[in-house]
């Protein structure tokens, strides 16, 4: 991630703890990395843009005419 980083103190209890850190190491990454990738899940979970090309991604697809609501043409039987 980019720009300054933001310090706070998270308690996590013994075994999610234990838990996290064999991820870690299964994954070879560090607790930072998984907790940016947990933070980052949460946001889009929300709907919250992560970053600013995730922002204007959203901005254009909500700008898009939605198919769903735009008349579809059908071709008529002729009998």
């Amino acid at each position: 991630m980019q720009g300054a980083r933001m310090r706070k103190l998270i308690a996590f209890d013994e075994d999610t703890f234990d838990k996290l850190k064999q991820l870690g190491r299964d994954r070879m990454a560090t607790f930072q990395e998984l907790a940016d990738e947990a933070f980052a899940d949460l946001l889009k979970k929300h709907g919250i843009p992560i970053d600013l090309r995730d922002a204007l991604r959203k901005s254009a697809a909500q700008s898009k005419p939605d198919a769903a609501k735009s008349p579809k043409l059908r071709k008529g039987r002729h009998a």
